[in-house]
């Protein structure tokens, strides 16, 4: 199995063409093997080249809501009262720390997500 790193473009859409054959393989054959490989790699390079930001506060609140069918009343024990809920999703108000640990505990969103100032998380 000749693996090599993926240090370009090409190679990039190489190992994207080559790993698209191998999705049907086995596990533990040496084509899941090498799926496996090559999907590490890819997801390296990816990382590397195209990084993610992390959503803002305010837009992992609204997209975890989406995802999971909540209102804003659905928000009350981890925010407070409905207004301050209104607030903080309007932007007009910050999230406090025990808000965010709330939210994080209640709704899965990543802590780095909720801590993010304003002005990070409209750059």
């Amino acid at each position: 199995m000749e693996i090599k790193p993926i240090k370009n473009a090409a190679d990039h859409a190489a190992a994207l063409q080559e790993i698209d054959g191998l999705m049907s393989a086995e596990l533990d054959t040496p084509e899941g093997d090498r799926l496996d490989v090559l999907a590490t790699l890819i997801e390296v390079y990816e990382a590397r080249h195209f990084p993610m930001e992390l959503p803002g506060p305010i837009d992992a609140i609204k997209f975890r809501m989406e995802q999971q069918g909540l209102t804003p009343k659905d928000l009350q024990p981890m925010i407070g009262r409905l207004n301050r809920v209104y607030e903080i999703l309007s932007g007009t108000r910050p999230l406090t720390l025990a808000m965010i640990w709330r939210l994080h505990e209640g709704l899965g969103i990543p802590a780095e997500c909720l801590i993010k100032p304003p002005a990070a998380a409209a750059a």
